[in-house]
């Protein structure tokens, strides 16, 4: 497969019904939101989603969840120290940043997608300190319009330890957003695709995983259903530099509201503004 040579941008467009999309624990865990009270879900998350995906889809992924992992790996270490080629470069004196760049971008998809940095220390041979910038960028998910946060307390019913019963004891607080619209942005840069490897089946792979963004995602914070993806709109320029910047690009996906307090996915409608020479292919969720 050839190696990127166009530049890609791409916009997504997602509803939750309640569910808590992506939780700040540094506030309780409660929905993140900006200080317009819009919610937010994190570039991370994002890329944590696709990760998902595509390990889903049988890729190669370094940074795997712990509760996702199809190794016995503990670490990122030992992953890495896994591959032959990699695990004799831990051993030697010296490494070429240059060459374990290279193999880890052939090895796993998240690091020629989005790059990484690899930071271990000396252990009987030379430390390592690589950094690999990847040509996938996302930005974060923003409501269209301001969300409300419902919470609600959770109790247990039944003893943890043995012993006497005991009545209902509270857990602590679950916080969830009733309904909103989410868009978010990205772009695929081919100069940095060359250096990684990335390729135009990585592409499709990677448009293949925001179709399917939320399935096999289900948790007690986001209940199977309550997060969908509606629209996937991809644009593949016909240079590396391409005809237009990203942000007109990603400003051509006009919102309408169709209603005066709009509460769900179809009090919207999405229209895209043409761009000369650059065509648009609109894709639904699954």
């Amino acid at each position: 497969m050839t190696t990127l040579n166009h530049k890609i941008d791409f916009a997504v467009v997602l509803s939750v019904t309640k569910a808590n999309p992506n939780g700040d624990p540094l506030n309780g865990n409660r929905p993140r939101q900006n200080y317009d009270g819009h919610g937010e879900i994190s570039d991370v998350a994002l890329k944590r989603k696709i990760r998902n995906r595509l390990q889903d889809m049988g890729e190669s992924i370094f940074v795997q969840s712990n509760d996702r992992k199809v190794d016995e790996f503990g670490s990122l270490r030992e992953r890495a120290e896994a591959n032959i080629e990699l695990g004799k470069m831990f051993k030697s004196k010296t490494v070429s940043n240059d060459d374990f760049a290279r193999i880890a971008c052939q090895e796993w998809i998240d690091v020629r997608s989005f790059g990484q940095v690899f930071a271990f220390k000396a252990d009987k041979g030379s430390g390592v300190s690589v950094g690999v910038r990847g040509p996938v960028s996302i930005h974060t998910a923003t409501s269209i319009d301001p969300i409300d946060i419902a919470s609600v307390q959770i109790t247990k019913s039944v003893n943890s330890e043995p012993g006497p019963s005991k009545g209902s004891d509270t857990m602590g607080m679950k916080h969830r957003v009733d309904s909103g619209v989410y868009i978010f942005y990205g772009s695929i840069n081919p100069q940095l695709a060359e250096k990684t490897g990335f390729t135009n089946g990585d592409a499709i792979k990677v448009k293949e995983a925001l179709i399917s963004l939320f399935e096999n995602d289900a948790s007690s914070a986001r209940p199977e259903g309550s997060m969908e993806i509606h629209h996937v709109y991809w644009w593949e320029h016909r240079s590396k530099l391409g005809q237009y910047s990203s942000a007109k690009v990603h400003r051509s996906l006009l919102v309408e509201r169709l209603a005066a307090e709009p509460r769900s996915y179809t009090d919207y409608q999405f229209v895209i503004q043409p761009l000369e020479g650059l065509q648009v292919e609109q894709l639904d969720g699954r």
